[in-house]
């Protein structure tokens, strides 16, 4: 799409359209990786909460590491080794497994730049792994063909990081400053401040503001990268503004005057400011009621959004739900597999890679590439839209998604309907933009399946070998 320049304005930001790349991918994986993945514990906000007495955290970190007076998030930044890294093998299961684009976590709430900052020491470069991890992640996706994106969340650092300048109420220690407050450490913990809020800052100093915007600024001019995350809206007023307008020329520069970034943002109550015309809205661990007029997506995480080992991840076949649920609504997944601190995934991870794999493989055809059809499906698991919502998520074999290809409808069952299923959208005499249905098929068998017609719907009988494990695609196509 040709453009002309973007103004730092709300007006002008509105000529922003979503790229196709992005509409036919539907499908993508999200590093989200960083020091804060060091202390495997259930806490994904442990780089706050290890300064909360009486938090899980603050527990865990007294008893593993020591008091936070004594031993901080300082001290874990440089155990963040990731000996056992390779990005290359990652994206290469990523790819397989079905991913059409990769995210990487470039600045989380714990203020560590993972990529080679020019505006900030505490970086993956000088310290923890030694490497330049934003650089080669967008190598490694690069090599195997996958559209890059950097996710930023280091707006929020200003509060949500700042318990590190308290102390213990209660106990041997009580009084004690934690490092936070050692002025040695403020261009990691910031000068002393009162909010500690966990959400967008509300009177943040300018100098915050604009080092936040020369980072990103240089986040963006260094990696290129086609997807750009906020952990929020767009932050800051008139210095955000400027941030995407800048992202977006510096795109059209790197196409030829071709718009082709993605700018995902939420729509969140204290998170800075949202206007859906202007992005990709990003829906938490979240999704919509309906089909959407805009593309969209969902970002979720199979456990937590750390490494812990033996938390419970999501089984593969609600993911497989999940993906054909969000799609029927002109929505993309993006999902996270957490990374251990030293750069491994578990053997859990690897089979839910692998079995996604497997099942994008067999009925894909139904996912990329596809576009809403004029409902989203049908079925007794209606799904309430709204960020973190996933867990209200229940769905059955009587529950279909729809989406559309060329001249293809495509019928999702979300669980095997063992005999027979029918399709109440698609009654007799109902006309679809091609047609009336000739033969209906199921992806990965052979033969045409038999199927009937009445004022109650179509009518599908099932073939005796299901073709694969988890939901199964119906393609009906013209006569």
């Amino acid at each position: 799409m040709s453009v002309v320049a973007f103004e730092p304005t709300w007006e002008s930001l509105k000529q922003y359209r979503c790229p196709d790349w992005f509409r036919d991918a539907k499908f993508g994986i999200w590093a989200h990786w960083g020091p804060n993945s060091v202390p495997d514990v259930n806490d994904p906000w442990y780089a706050r909460n290890m300064y909360i007495e009486g938090s899980p955290g603050y527990q865990y970190h007294v008893k593993t590491y020591g008091h936070p007076s004594r031993f901080g998030y300082k001290d874990i930044i440089p155990l963040w080794k990731a000996e056992k890294w390779d990005p290359d093998r990652l994206m290469a299961s990523y790819k397989r497994a079905g991913a059409k684009y990769f995210v990487a976590l470039a600045l989380y709430c714990d203020n560590v730049d993972c990529w080679n900052s020019k505006f900030h020491k505490w970086n993956s470069v000088n310290m923890g792994p030694k490497r330049d991890v934003v650089g080669e992640w967008r190598k490694a996706a690069d090599e195997h063909g996958l559209p890059f994106g950097v996710s930023d969340h280091g707006m929020r650092a200003w509060n949500w990081f700042n318990t590190n300048k308290g102390a213990d109420p209660n106990g041997p220690l009580a009084g004690v400053p934690y490092d936070g407050n050692d002025p040695r450490y403020a261009d990691l913990y910031f000068e002393p401040h009162a909010e500690q809020g966990f959400r967008y800052p509300f009177n943040p100093p300018e100098h915050w503001k604009h080092a936040w915007f020369n980072r990103i600024q240089d986040l963006i001019d260094h990696y290129q990268p086609d997807l750009l995350y906020f952990d929020g809206g767009i932050p800051f007023g008139d210095v955000g503004l400027r941030m995407v307008a800048h992202y977006y020329n510096r795109n059209l520069t790197w196409h030829a005057g071709r718009l082709e970034a993605v700018l995902n943002i939420k729509d969140l109550r204290d998170h800075g400011d949202f206007r859906a015309e202007v992005c990709v809205e990003d829906m938490e661990r979240g999704t919509k009621a309906g089909i959407n007029p805009r593309p969209w997506q969902t970002d979720t995480c199979i456990g937590n959004w750390f490494y812990c080992g033996g938390v419970p991840y999501k089984p593969v076949g609600l993911v497989i739900q999940m993906l054909a649920d969000i799609v029927s609504k002109n929505g993309n997944l993006l999902l996270s597999i957490p990374i251990k601190s030293d750069g491994t995934l578990d053997e859990r991870e690897e089979q839910i890679l692998a079995d996604l794999g497997a099942w994008m493989e067999l009925n894909g055809e139904a996912i990329y590439g596809t576009r809403p059809w004029e409902t989203f499906g049908e079925g007794p698991g209606g799904v309430q839209g709204g960020h973190f919502n996933e867990r209200n998520q229940r769905f059955t074999a009587q529950d279909i998604r729809f989406t559309t290809k060329g001249e293809a409808l495509y019928a999702i069952c979300l669980g095997w309907p063992e005999k027979q299923t029918r399709i109440t959208s698609l009654p007799a005499g109902r006309k679809l933009w091609f047609g009336e249905v000739g033969e209906v098929r199921m992806l990965g068998v052979a033969a045409p399946l038999k199927w009937s017609c009445d004022t109650a719907g179509l009518t599908v009988e099932m073939p005796e070998k299901k073709p694969g494990e988890h939901a199964v695609v119906l393609k009906i196509i013209a006569r």
